[in-house]
């Protein structure tokens, strides 16, 4: 795929360290749920400065969103990207990730980890297939949960949101280790996408392992 230059129409902070930005969508620009590209700012001293980036748009909205996670204390893009405005550009080139549908199951997000899974969860909504999905989404305090109400609105209590560094009432807290996953998964359940940090995927797979689960129940994606 050839590099399209879009314009920002829309950023904003979504929490502490994460930003909602839209785009314009290209003309034939076409990509499955839970796929990611790579981006740049279109300004000088950036435009080779190329990050993978998941897009959360589903195919069929007229617009194009990330949802990306900022490091202000590193002098790079994601820093840069907090200074942007609607009319800035950005370079979008290629499509790519591992990440799909493929039937019901457990998906099981760390973080950011969890942007594959709202294009395609925003998808089965839109085609009315949530069905019996659900979500296991880590983060270390409250205040990093991504998109919390409309992930609620979406799954209710299969919404299970697991904090590793702070105890809220009504959300689990701790790792999702095997034990974890004995408490909170179906054995009987067909598909398990992962996607975050490499040692969570590591604790989760084993987990699984000791659980009965075959490889080819296992949908991955890691960053």
């Amino acid at each position: 795929m050839n590099p399209h230059i879009v314009t920002i129409q829309d950023i904003t902070q979504i929490t502490h360290d994460t930003v909602k930005v839209t785009t314009d969508k290209p003309s034939g620009f076409s990509f499955r749920p839970g796929q990611a590209t790579g981006l740049a700012i279109n300004a000088e001293g950036y435009r080779m400065q190329k990050q993978p980036f998941t897009i959360t748009s589903t195919p069929d909205d007229p617009y194009l969103e990330f949802i990306i996670k900022v490091y202000p204390e590193h002098d790079g893009m994601t820093r840069k990207l907090q200074t942007l405005q609607p009319g800035d550009e950005l370079i979008v080139e290629g499509v790519f990730g591992t990440i799909s549908y493929k039937g019901e199951g457990v998906f099981i997000a760390g973080g950011s980890g969890v942007t594959p899974f709202v294009s395609i969860l925003r998808d089965l909504r839109k085609r009315k297939l949530i069905a019996d999905n659900r979500l296991i989404f880590a983060n270390k305090t409250r205040r990093d949960i991504l998109l919390n109400d409309e992930l609620g609105d979406m799954l209710g209590d299969a919404l299970i949101n697991v904090l590793s560094a702070e105890h809220v009432d009504g959300l689990a807290h701790g790792r999702i280790d095997e034990s974890f996953l004995k408490a909170y998964v179906n054995g009987s359940r067909k598909y398990y996408y992962l996607c975050g940090p490499p040692a969570m995927l590591e604790s989760v797979e084993n987990g699984l392992r000791s659980l009965g689960v075959e490889e080819a129940q296992i949908v991955r994606e890691s960053w």
